[in-house]
């Protein structure tokens, strides 16, 4: 059996949101590599992540952000992070994240939560535009339908919540939707944002 010191074992928990001993675990399944423990711990979190995305997440809490700044139009946001049970909505790291959360889309402005909220008119309007644009480009027909994916990638990241990198990477490296993920990990129920609304002084309406 793999040696497995506390250290790594925190440095594991860090990195993948895992529970100390679903960590230690992983570590000396995999002999010690840090890499392959934290891929393994990857791999059954999405899959008990998707075991819980069946069960109802009726309670959650409302994240909150105001930004005053005077680099910026005065911008609020409020988004709905939902679990399970009220045990966690009133926990602090929850509700920490719903904020952080909220911080993220007034600085990222996202459209929409999740690739299927989005609009089927505005994403089929991408996809032929970037097609054109590939073709005006001289791209061989046959590559066509790669350079589109890829463009619609980066289309997603601009504006979908789930696909934006995490705006502080101090504090948390990868996705919103990775953000969530870990967070549902560590608290064992389904989370997830249901919704959210940014106003800005300048802009019309609620988005």
């Amino acid at each position: 059996m793999a040696e497995v010191s506390a250290a790594d074992v925190q440095r594991l928990r860090q990195a993948s949101g895992a529970g100390m001993m679903d960590a230690k675990r992983a570590l000396v399944e995999t002999g010690g590599d840090f890499e392959q423990a934290l891929e393994l711990l990857k791999v059954k979190g999405l899959a008990k992540a998707a075991k819980r995305a069946e069960r109802e997440a009726s309670e959650g809490a409302i994240g909150s952000y105001v930004h005053y700044q005077s680099d910026r139009p005065v911008t609020g946001v409020l988004v709905q992070l939902t679990c399970e049970t009220d045990f966690v909505a009133k926990n602090a790291d929850f509700r920490l994240t719903a904020d952080d959360i909220a911080m993220h889309i007034a600085w990222a402005d996202p459209r929409w939560t999740r690739r299927e909220d989005a609009d089927p008119t505005v994403v089929e309007e991408q996809r032929d535009l970037f097609a054109r644009q590939a073709k005006e480009e001289g791209k061989p027909d046959e590559v066509i339908p790669r350079i589109v994916e890829g463009r619609m990638q980066s289309f997603y990241e601009d504006n979908v919540l789930y696909d934006q990198t995490f705006v502080n990477n101090q504090k948390f490296e990868g996705t919103i939707e990775q953000m969530v993920q870990q967070l549902g990990m560590r608290m064992g129920e389904n989370i997830g944002v249901k919704g959210f609304a940014r106003l800005a002084i300048g802009e019309q309406g609620v988005k």
